[in-house]
């Protein structure tokens, strides 16, 4: 099972890259009227001079969940580690059986890798969207820069549908097709969605009963005033965001609910005592060793740690 989900990993990741980086799938050119006040809007320079730029984007929505998920595992696994449980706990394990895998390290690695999946899942979607749709930006028109008289636009309303109509920079031109939905309030709202839940069902210490909403919140604001500020500079429609934020909030539902269960699952160990090994006269037994792992392996009885699939 690995090794297939490697696969459909790396397969995501490709098509993610293909619609990215190159033309592969074109994008529709759609239509305007002469004339337009809805794509007559200024056009306030690049992304990067945005007031939320791509490279802060990205940067959030991976390294701030990397970094709380792993910290937030670490300091439950610590105090787990400390707590009377691990003494009322009698379980042990066989040093002869290797194929344990640390649960925090597992945990960790599952719940990160789950979260990468649905960010790629997230690009794959909104640019199947752009490129299908070719929405035009508020601002297409101003860089778009059509000649209205050779286009007979002075007598009347005319609609203009072929791609030579524009005199523009085709880059400018070309991003300005690609709005619907908007990427930046997909993936803001997918990180902080998915990092809400995950704080709000897997922190269970006393005192956090308040902190966890406040912090929930505050992921969900930055998501909104994310999908705001490109309303406000006139880079996507509100369409455009409400449709980004529509994507980003089902797919993260659909991982933590069915994927990761809630960051619930199974139990690592059942209250039953494990079946005797077979016995080898060839072989040396060796004894069983009450380690460190095996207390948290142990102690799992009493905090439930998910096994994402």
């Amino acid at each position: 099972m690995l090794y297939f989900q490697l696969v459909i990993m790396a397969g995501t990741v490709m098509l993610a890259y293909y619609f990215e980086y190159t033309d592969t799938f074109a994008v529709h050119v759609q239509g305007f009227f002469c004339y337009d006040t809805t794509f007559t809007k200024p056009y306030l320079g690049p992304e990067d001079s945005s007031a939320v730029p791509p490279f802060l984007l990205y940067a959030v929505v991976s390294g701030l969940p990397t970094l709380l998920i792993t910290i937030t595992e670490t300091v439950m696994f610590l105090i787990q580690y400390t707590s009377k449980e691990f003494d009322r706990s009698e379980k042990s394990v066989a040093t002869g059986d290797c194929c344990y895998l640390n649960p925090l390290v597992r945990r960790t690695f599952r719940f990160l890798g789950v979260y990468t999946f649905g960010l790629f899942i997230v690009d794959i979607f909104v640019n199947a969207g752009q490129v299908v749709t070719g929405n035009l930006a508020p601002y297409f028109l101003t860089v778009c820069k059509p000649n209205y008289t050779a286009l007979g636009c002075k007598q009347a309303v005319r609609y203009i549908s072929h791609q030579e109509a524009c005199t523009g920079n085709q880059d400018d031109i070309l991003r300005a097709r690609k709005t619907f939905p908007s990427k930046e309030a997909a993936l803001s709202v997918y990180a902080a969605l998915y990092l809400a839940m995950y704080v709000t069902c897997t922190v269970h210490a006393k005192g956090t009963h308040l902190a966890k909403p406040v912090l929930s919140l505050g992921f969900m604001c930055l998501a909104l005033l994310t999908g705001l500020n490109r309303v406000a500079e006139y880079r996507n429609h509100w369409s455009d965001v409400l449709a980004g934020f529509f994507i980003g909030s089902a797919i993260a539902t659909f991982l933590v609910v069915c994927v990761v269960h809630n960051f619930k699952g199974k139990l690592l160990l059942s209250d039953e005592s494990p079946a005797e090994l077979p016995t080898n006269p060839g072989v040396l037994s060796m004894g069983r060793v009450e380690s460190p792992l095996e207390k948290y392996i142990a102690s799992q009885n009493h905090i439930t740690f998910a096994e994402v699939t």
